[in-house]
């Protein structure tokens, strides 16, 4: 299946740590036919410090953050969007709700100039994914995934974060959105609930839609 047809020439894959992002985007750039952009997260050299001390490294983490996934965004706005379709695993807005979580009010205020100076040279995508999906099973995903800095993740921290995500993706509205409850769901071993999904996405023109997968209808 190509991209031919398709309206959401970019879409972005969004939701808290170990929910599927980058697993979802892979498949849907190769669905359909199109170019993969994921978030460089092991580059950050401050990240396996914050895992271990948040109020010390998390400026720095933030900050790198920020200006990594800008100068990726600008290459992205070089090449030609409308060429194929582009799939990413994280919106540039998602930077904020990280900073909001972890910095203090000085350090915020510092960041937002940064982040003020810079997103509105950020291209917006076509179409938002959100993943949601409960605590525990998010814990487990993490887990499994075996990330040497993850190894023993602060649960209230993800729960927090999983928090912001809702609250922010409640309020969002830059771009079309898809929300996904992905807790009983695989689109790795599934193929029927990804299919189902790459229909729905084609048919996405605007507003907010809730996705149930054929078999969460069971």
């Amino acid at each position: 299946m190509t991209a031919a047809g398709l309206d959401q020439r970019y879409i972005a894959v969004e939701g808290p740590i170990g929910v599927g992002k980058t697993s979802l985007a892979r498949l849907l750039a190769e669905r359909l036919g199109g170019r993969l952009v994921l978030e460089e997260v092991e580059d950050n050299p401050f990240l396996a410090r914050f895992y271990q001390d948040r109020s010390t490294w998390a400026f720095q983490t933030q900050l790198f953050f920020l200006l990594s996934r800008w100068q990726q965004q600008q290459k992205l706005l070089q090449t030609d969007l409308f060429a194929a379709a582009t799939v990413s695993d994280y919106v540039f807005a998602k930077d904020r709700i990280f900073a909001t979580l972890t910095l203090q009010p000085a350090e915020l205020a510092l960041y937002d100039r940064v982040y003020d100076a810079l997103g509105p040279r950020v291209p917006q995508p076509d179409l938002v994914i959100f993943l949601q999906c409960r605590l525990e099973v998010l814990l487990q995903r993490i887990k499994r995934r075996g990330r040497d800095f993850e190894r023993h993740f602060d649960a209230e921290y993800l729960e927090a974060l999983a928090r912001a995500y809702n609250d922010f993706f409640f309020h969002y509205t830059d771009t079309p959105l898809l929300v996904i409850n992905t807790s009983e769901i695989d689109f790795v071993h599934n193929a029927a609930d990804l299919d189902n999904l790459v229909s729905v996405i084609r048919k996405m023109r605007k507003g907010v839609h809730h996705y149930l997968p054929l078999s969460a209808r069971k």
